[in-house]
């Protein structure tokens, strides 16, 4: 049976109130995580911003969106952990889908009327 692989991102984000060392070190354990179970992976830390809105009096968190290629069933896993791991306030995960690009229909110059004597 031939196993079906999907282009996912996952966007999550880490209590602002935790140490440097500490969202290091829970970065480090979904990008093993991810690199362990994925292949294509691209990890892009936006860093440290503000909420738009208070979480459990929590008003900064550090974001990282990571974009990998796996299994169906993985991106269930990777969120199972996250939702269990302390530190880490959301997280969402969509599939990328990418539409093949048709060619553009050519288009014609509109034709002028020359004025009539």
């Amino acid at each position: 049976m031939e196993k079906k692989f999907n282009v996912y991102e996952t966007l999550y984000v880490v209590s602002g109130n935790l140490s440097e060392e500490d969202y290091k070190a829970i970065n480090e354990k979904f990008v093993t995580l991810i690199n362990g179970n994925a292949t294509d992976v691209t990890v892009d830390e936006w860093g440290k911003r503000r909420l738009a809105y208070t979480i459990n009096y929590i008003t900064e968190g550090y974001y990282v969106l990571v974009s990998y290629k796996s299994e169906t069933n993985f991106p269930l896993e990777l969120e199972r952990v996250l939702g269990i791991t302390e530190g880490v306030i959301r997280y969402m995960t969509t599939v990328k889908v990418e539409k093949p690009v048709a060619a553009a229909p050519a288009v014609e110059a509109p034709a002028t009327e020359e004025a009539e004597a």
